[in-house]
């Protein structure tokens, strides 16, 4: 799978950094369409220390941020959004289903199914090696 854009492309466009700029590769996109985001989860991501210290597991509304910031990318790559921000309006039909740990790696899609002026909403599916792990629709709001 060839990457598009590597986190220093990536930061060009959403205003993220560290420690939240939660996506690491885009491997796909079709501009204000669709995206498919990379996240490879590591022992020393900030949140295992305190989630939770002795089973570490990455926090859901991480991994809707995570798709939130892939989707981010998809819209504000395009030239009208270039030099704006995305904001998180609304998550609806949130479903976690998996644990994802160290090592795993999260592959993020997006779809964006619906945009009228500066409102969009897109659906998300967060997955590890085929199995979902978080699937909702995000509402954003461009700024």
């Amino acid at each position: 799978m060839s990457v598009l854009m590597d986190r220093e492309q990536i930061m060009q466009i959403i205003p993220h950094r560290d420690p939240f700029l939660l996506i690491d590769e885009i491997v796909e996109m079709e501009l204000g369409k669709r995206v498919v985001a990379l996240k490879y989860i590591k022992e020393d991501d900030f949140w295992f220390k305190g989630h939770f210290p002795e089973k570490p597991v990455v926090p859901g509304v991480l991994m809707v941020e995570m798709l939130a910031q892939a989707g981010a990318v998809a819209m504000l790559s395009m030239d009208e959004y270039k030099g704006k921000i995305g904001l998180l309006a609304g998550v609806d039909k949130a479903k976690f289903r998996r644990m994802v740990v160290p090592g795993d790696v999260l592959r993020l899609e997006v779809e964006i199914i619906k945009v009228k002026g500066p409102i969009g909403v897109g659906k998300a599916v967060a997955s590890v090696d085929g199995e979902k792990a978080v699937s909702c629709e995000i509402t954003f709001a461009i700024k």
